[in-house]
């Protein structure tokens, strides 16, 4: 385990593209591998949660071809020709891997797979998914009912209309994508908006589907026709830098080719709401219609005193990966900051409630935990110390953003997590300096 210190600076300057977006590299893998044609896929993120799922659709029989600096073109197979692997298909610790890929082994008449994972992915609960595919006429076989290693053995489907229990791009997909195979008109109805990637790349790839409010129609398609998927920089990781940008002294960071998606955007607005000053154009919400491209914008983000502000529940979903960032953000603001309605940060890749609030603890702040999110209380800045990374990608690169912006500067135990997802972020921060 790799301890790095980040020591406090006076100023950032200068700009940086980030890492290519996990859930679109994700998303790309899987279509392509479901795709009777090659799928030729630009700025593929190379990090250790997107190469389990090129492994994974290698085990599945599609070809995937390299060509450098994230160019890849896949070979698929086909919506209903993925092989029968004789070993389990090892997730690694991708959890979007882990909840999407089941929705189209659930459409494998007679084949049977199985499904494993690190010792975090084994903490990581499937019931979500495993509900709605059962009612679709699949078998699956959790551990303890609920928890990895699990089996999906696959059925002729059957279309269903299914009310979300909460707002969740994973488990939208994953009935998605088992959908293409259920004769006749799946309906999935959200309780609030979730990130629409794999409703994108579905229209892309031809398939009807639309939406009517929060209810979202997908119509069985046996065939996907996609040539060319283009994955934009991750908000996820920009993220970090603009976090970075807002709380360190003298700071002026243009974040080049990021995804704006609006499904994506929710950290933005509410930094913003917070007093940052973040400028660049963030996609508005097309309402009923289905874009079929992510959009992309460079982002120009500067120091700015910061106030307290409230996440309400329904804000959750647009934000979910980065609100331990909007604690942080707290920890300067004036004021406190509350989050509430964030339950799901509990089964992330750690307990991202308690490893936020106990991390920045540990590091100076006034912070403390609710069944549901957390609240902290601005005290101008952090101390600086050590904090735990707990193998958990987000928790190793907030410790170092913090590391920045304190007194003392902060040592991070256990950096190599961030390369989950952003393996150049060390480099990448080592330019602003």
């Amino acid at each position: 385990m790799a301890t790095v210190r980040f020591d406090a600076v006076a100023r950032l300057r200068g700009e940086l593209t980030p890492s290519a977006d996990k859930s679109v590299s994700h998303r790309s893998a899987i279509l392509g591998a479901m795709s009777s044609t090659p799928v030729r896929v630009r700025n593929y993120l190379e990090a250790e949660d997107t190469i389990s799922t090129l492994n994974a659709v290698r085990a599945l029989g599609a070809r995937v071809e390299r060509a450098g600096d994230g160019e890849l073109t896949i070979h698929g197979v086909g919506p209903a020709g993925a092989r029968e692997p004789e070993q389990p298909i090892d997730v690694g610790n991708a959890g979007t891997l882990m909840r999407l890929l089941p929705g189209w082994l659930a459409a494998q008449e007679g084949r049977t797979f199985t499904l494993d994972g690190d010792a975090s992915i084994r903490r990581r609960p499937v019931d979500r998914i495993a509900v709605p595919l059962r009612l679709m006429g699949a078998d699956i076989e959790a551990r303890d009912g609920r928890l990895p290693p699990f089996t999906v053995r696959g059925a002729r489907l059957h279309p269903i209309a299914y009310d979300l229990p909460v707002a969740s791009a994973q488990i939208k997909s994953a009935i998605a994508l088992a959908a293409l195979a259920a004769e006749g008109a799946t309906t999935i109805a959200e309780p609030a908006p979730s990130r629409d990637h794999t409703e994108r790349m579905l229209a892309a790839a031809g398939v009807r589907l639309h939406r009517n409010g929060r209810r979202l129609t997908i119509e069985s398609t046996p065939e996907l026709q996609l040539e060319e998927l283009v994955v934009p920089g991750d908000p996820s990781s920009a993220a970090f830098a603009i976090a970075a940008a807002l709380i360190v002294p003298n700071a002026s960071v243009t974040i080049r080719g990021v995804g704006t998606n609006h499904t994506r955007s929710g950290y933005i607005h509410i930094a913003q709401r917070m007093g940052a000053n973040i400028e660049g154009e963030i996609e508005a919400d097309p309402g009923e219609a289905i874009p079929e491209a992510e959009p992309v914008a460079d982002l120009h983000v500067e120091t700015s005193p910061l106030h307290a502000t409230t996440v309400e529940p329904d804000e959750v979903p647009l934000a979910i990966d980065e609100l331990p960032l909007v604690a942080l953000l707290g920890c300067f603001a004036d004021g406190q900051t509350v989050v509430r309605g964030a339950q799901e940060l509990r089964v992330k890749e750690s307990d991202r409630i308690a490893t936020v609030v106990d991390g920045l603890l540990g590091l100076g702040a006034d912070i403390e935990a609710t069944d549901d999110g957390f609240a902290v209380r601005g005290t101008g800045g952090l101390r600086g110390g050590t904090i735990a990374s707990h193998s958990d990608h987000r928790l190793a690169m907030l410790g170092a953003v913090a590391g920045l912006a304190s007194r003392d500067g902060v040592a991070v135990d256990g950096m190599e997590a961030a390369a989950v997802s952003y393996p150049t972020f060390e480099a990448d921060l080592a330019r602003l300096l």
